[in-house]
């Protein structure tokens, strides 16, 4: 089972991984929201803002979000690690309940670009 540590840093590879993409994906994770990721076996959430192609990771709370972001995400801390990592494919897991995602319906179309 993945550390919160290792789901840190694997949120700063993914923001690392956004800061240096081109063209479509760096237009896509050019906006300015709110996002929150639980790692539901750990029962922690990080918080923090997305915005000039980067997440800026401002929080680590116990438990569920306590606020809604724009941008949700909850999955397993492996399921996290392995997305990031590319051993896990995000449609899929999407598709099969491993890995929730909740935003607005303009951020959505914006997010697939990512995914």
């Amino acid at each position: 089972m993945a550390t919160t540590e290792e789901c840190r840093a694997a949120l700063e590879k993914l923001s690392d991984n956004l800061g240096n993409a081109e063209g479509d994906v760096r237009s896509a994770a050019e906006l300015d929201r709110s996002v929150s990721c639980h790692v539901t076996d750990l029962d922690v959430t990080f918080a923090g803002r997305m915005a000039d192609g980067r997440i800026d990771v401002r929080e680590t709370l116990e438990g569920p979000p306590r606020e809604k972001a724009d941008i949700r995400l909850a999955m397993t801390g492996d399921d996290l690690v392995a997305l990031v990592d590319g051993e896990l494919n995000f449609a899929k897991a999407w598709g099969s309940g491993r890995v929730k995602l909740e935003a607005g319906l303009r951020d959505l179309f914006r997010l697939r670009k990512l995914l």
